[in-house]
């Protein structure tokens, strides 16, 4: 399997924007936190890489997005399962160029990952418009508002969120408030790794 220090580097190859490098680390963490909290702490490396990974193609290749990904990470050296559990994330979404991605989510990492995606967009989003510009001091109460408002972060989609839980059998409150605080909690070592870049 390719190597943690592999993925950010095969990351940072094609994506140089500080945004999409902290979100990537983000949705690293989120996954690593689940796969320890649902009983899969042995591959909780495993599921990291796949979020450091999910996104791989979408600076450079927005109108392609989940469809250069697989040749972007086989040129890196990145194995099959790793590259369908990428590109499932975009599962039912029709992207750019007009192609509706059909990799189904079928693993729960898969399924997590698909759940996870928008709504770590949203709370990032979230917190930015709080005084603290933290998640630390977030709470449920205030960002299902924020999630309610169609306008605040129009371009994540409460949609999928919802299909995510539903893939999940989670009621959309526990994804909600389990995201939110590993995003808390991980806050301050995704600062101090994009410090250090």
């Amino acid at each position: 399997m390719i190597s943690r220090n592999e993925s950010f580097e095969l990351l940072r190859k094609y994506n140089k924007d500080h945004f999409h490098l902290q979100y990537a680390l983000t949705v690293e963490a989120v996954m690593k936190w689940y796969a320890a909290e649902l009983g899969y702490g042995d591959d909780a490396e495993y599921w990291g890489i796949v979020g450091l990974l999910h996104d791989i193609d979408f600076e450079l290749y927005p109108e392609e997005h989940c469809i250069k990904a697989p040749e972007l990470l086989r040129e890196g050296g990145v194995s099959d399962d790793i590259i369908h559990g990428v590109c499932s994330h975009g599962y039912g979404i029709t992207v750019g160029c007009g192609v509706t991605i059909d990799v189904e989510p079928i693993h729960e990492m898969e399924k997590v990952l698909f759940a996870a995606d928008e709504l770590t967009g949203l709370i990032g989003a979230a917190a930015l418009m709080r005084p603290s510009k933290s998640t630390k001091d977030m709470e449920l109460k205030s960002l299902k508002k924020k999630y309610k408002s169609k306008g605040f972060a129009a371009g994540c989609s409460r949609e999928v969120i919802g299909r995510g839980a539903d893939q999940l059998g989670w009621e959309l409150d526990k994804l909600l408030e389990l995201t939110m605080r590993v995003m808390a909690d991980t806050e301050d070592i995704i600062a101090q790794e994009m410090s250090e870049l």
